[in-house]
């Protein structure tokens, strides 16, 4: 048996198996093991998006455009866009956006404020601030549904500690029927979520606030700057990231607020505190207008999407070019 010895310019005979096409071959083979080792692991979590996020917006959407009262497997009365036609004529649904459109406004100008203004005070050093922090926390533990049961005994107008703290500070005259006035339901309203959801946002603000480094405030009162000037130049530039990312799940939550508005009043007195969602409830749950209540769905996905997608792209885009570039690498 003969064998045939090939040497290359220098003299060296080179390992059989070498060369440019091997070696790209060897290089394939572990990215491609990379990419199925990471199909692999995403595949669970896209299994799940795709049935309980992606499937069910598609079949909302599908069902807007028919006249369904959700039995039977997929509707067939095809109606085209006559309910979203419906639905920007209906006064109930108009006076839900304006509704939404208060909360945001009333949450943004008072809640968060608030919530920044506690965590400020509570990132001061004094005694017992960690069972204050612990205090104003808590209510964002508790459940939407308990809250609400809470308030309804809180407002109630016989015996409800709103009314009695009221009379006992001898304000008899503002007395009301907090959650059966058209008048006063939706600040009652915002009473509780301020309650309910101030705490979440504290935590927020407070952590971002541990986030500064020291050496850059008090560099800042070295220079000469009294303890307002510190917050206004300093401290709240530093906290942007933070604010937005609260204003930004502030607005989404109030969009899609539901359960507490459903426990407190139901939507009542008249449709005086419903939101979309509570609408959206009652036509496809009790009045089997799922058709309806998919285009209201709908309109809610997509008031939410382009707010998501507008204030991503011009308020924290710059936040999220940082973060990008971090995670990259890059300077």
């Amino acid at each position: 048996m003969v064998r045939t010895i090939t040497r290359s310019r220098d003299g060296v005979t080179p390992p059989r198996g070498s060369g440019p096409a091997a070696g790209g071959a060897a290089g394939r083979r572990p990215r491609v093991r990379r990419l199925t080792t990471i199909l692999l692991f995403l595949l669970p979590a896209l299994v799940l998006f795709c049935l309980l996020v992606l499937a069910p917006i598609l079949l909302a959407g599908y069902a807007s455009l028919f006249k369904w009262n959700g039995f039977g497997v997929l509707p067939t009365n095809f109606i085209g866009f006559d309910n979203f036609t419906r639905l920007f004529a209906d006064e109930i649904f108009l006076g839900d956006l304006w509704r939404g459109f208060l909360l945001i406004l009333m949450s943004v100008v008072i809640q968060l404020p608030l919530a920044l203004a506690i965590a400020m005070l509570l990132n001061q050093r004094m005694r017992g601030r960690a069972l204050y922090r612990l205090l104003f926390f808590a209510p964002y533990v508790l459940s939407e549904v308990i809250a609400g049961v809470l308030f309804t005994m809180v407002f109630s107008p016989e015996h409800g500690l709103a009314n009695s703290v009221l009379g006992f500070v001898g304000l008899d005259g503002l007395a009301s029927t907090w959650l059966s006035e058209p008048s006063t339901v939706m600040y009652s309203l915002f009473i509780v979520m301020t309650w309910k959801y101030f705490g979440f946002h504290m935590i927020l603000y407070l952590a971002g606030r541990q986030s500064i480094p020291t050496e850059v405030t008090d560099a800042a009162a070295i220079d000469g700057a009294n303890s307002w000037q510190i917050f206004r130049y300093v401290t709240l530039p530093l906290l942007g990231p933070t604010i937005r990312i609260s204003v930004f799940l502030c607005v989404i939550g109030a969009i899609q607020l539901f359960d507490l508005v459903w426990v407190l009043t139901g939507g009542g007195p008249v449709h005086a505190s419903e939101t979309m969602a509570v609408t959206m409830f009652e036509f496809g749950f009790k009045r089997f207008q799922v058709g309806y209540a998919s285009a209201i769905s709908v309109v809610m996905f997509i008031i939410s999407l382009v707010f998501a997608l507008g204030y991503q792209r011009f308020v924290m885009r710059r936040d999220i070019q940082g973060a990008v570039t971090n995670m990259g690498g890059g300077s």
